[in-house]
């Protein structure tokens, strides 16, 4: 039986919250004390679509990208479950969103295209995503949420799974909310998908994008974003791990 629109608002994470920090976070360390969460309890998603999802990105992305989008699945489930419990979504929405977040940035679409790479990698997921038999509803959301995940603007509303791209890779990238994530998570993740130098090649990819596409949407960052994810000291105790 199909889903009828909420369902399919709640299955996919299309649930409208405010992108005013102020209304879900504010300045707090944390809403809730974070614990260890493990790689171990959070069962992957082991679906058809998954699975042609999984083998067409590790086809396309370097490990290390790759390795980032893993680390961003279990840091936003973490955030999530701990940190805003209510929020509606489907494990396989958010693998899905994780895993096509950085497709844009393979090289071949850093100078092969003239969008920005989060436009271009939102377009590609649905294009793919539909390809993969993925229900209309859910690749769009997939598509919504990459495209608006270098978005992190104050007003308005942004989709569940898109304000959660938005703080599981700026947590990753530049360690931003630190208090949302267990140190025994963190150090769990990076274990089971190493950094691999992760800091210097985001940082060096968003530069060459700007420097290729003087009008992408990253340059609205400004030069704050690579220096931020450049010099992640979160993060630089397991930046050589593996």
């Amino acid at each position: 039986m199909a889903l009828s629109r909420d369902e399919q608002i709640a299955e996919y994470g299309w649930t409208a919250l405010p992108c005013d920090p102020s209304r879900w976070g504010g300045d707090k360390e944390y809403n809730t004390p974070p614990t260890r969460q493990l790689c171990s309890q959070v069962p992957l998603p082991d679906t058809p679509l998954v699975k042609a999802a999984t083998e067409y990105v590790k086809s396309e992305l370097p490990e290390h990208t790759f390795n980032h989008s893993m680390r961003v699945f279990y840091f936003g489930i973490a955030i999530a479950t701990q940190q805003f419990p209510t929020w509606k979504f489907s494990h396989e929405t958010w693998l899905l969103c994780c895993l096509f977040h950085d497709i844009g940035t393979c090289d071949k679409h850093t100078r092969g295209t003239f969008l920005s790479f989060e436009f271009h990698g939102g377009f590609l997921a649905l294009h793919k995503l539909k390809n993969f038999n993925a229900p209309t509803a859910q690749a769009e959301a997939v598509a919504e949420a990459i495209i608006r995940h270098q978005d992190p603007v104050e007003t308005g509303c942004i989709t569940t799974i898109g304000l959660l791209i938005q703080l599981a890779t700026q947590y990753d990238n530049m360690g931003y909310r630190s208090g949302y994530v267990h140190e025994a998570t963190l150090q769990d993740v990076v274990v089971k998908y190493p950094r691999k130098g992760w800091s210097g090649c985001f940082s060096e990819k968003i530069r060459e994008e700007v420097e290729c596409k003087p009008w992408c949407h990253t340059t609205a960052l400004e030069e704050k974003f690579p220096h931020d994810v450049e010099n992640n000291e979160l993060m630089k105790p397991y930046e050589k791990e593996g």
